[in-house]
């Protein structure tokens, strides 16, 4: 008898429900960035990289890898945005790279609330 375990496991569904309320906390720095300046959003970043093997394997490791890409596109596209503010279309970038990081944090706040990852397997 051939038994492959899945990819996603459980470890414990209170190893979860710690993960949902670190990718909770994380969500909150995010929107926190937006009013101080991105230092909340970095202390964020931080705790996805630090907690990420707790994760590892639950649904809830999808919303850690959202957050991280969230984060690191966003800070790319904001400096790119930044750098062309001077031939007037880093001003556009700005404003599409905000309404996408808003939108992102949304989409993910709201899957988690509903405990769905945000990629099916």
């Amino acid at each position: 008898m051939n038994h492959t375990p899945s990819r996603i496991s459980e470890p414990s569904s209170a190893a979860t429900q710690a993960g949902g309320n670190v990718a909770l906390v994380v969500y909150a720095l995010q929107v926190a960035g937006f009013f101080l300046g991105g230092v909340p959003a970095l202390i964020g970043i931080i705790i996805n990289y630090v907690k990420l093997a707790d994760v590892r394997g639950t649904w809830v490791e999808s919303h850690f890898r959202w957050q991280m890409r969230t984060f690191w596109y966003g800070l790319l596209w904001g400096i790119l945005g930044a750098l062309l503010t001077t031939i007037y279309i880093g001003v556009l970038i700005l404003g599409i790279n905000i309404v996408w990081v808003i939108y992102r944090i949304v989409k993910g706040w709201l899957r988690l609330n509903d405990k769905r990852p945000m990629y099916q397997p």
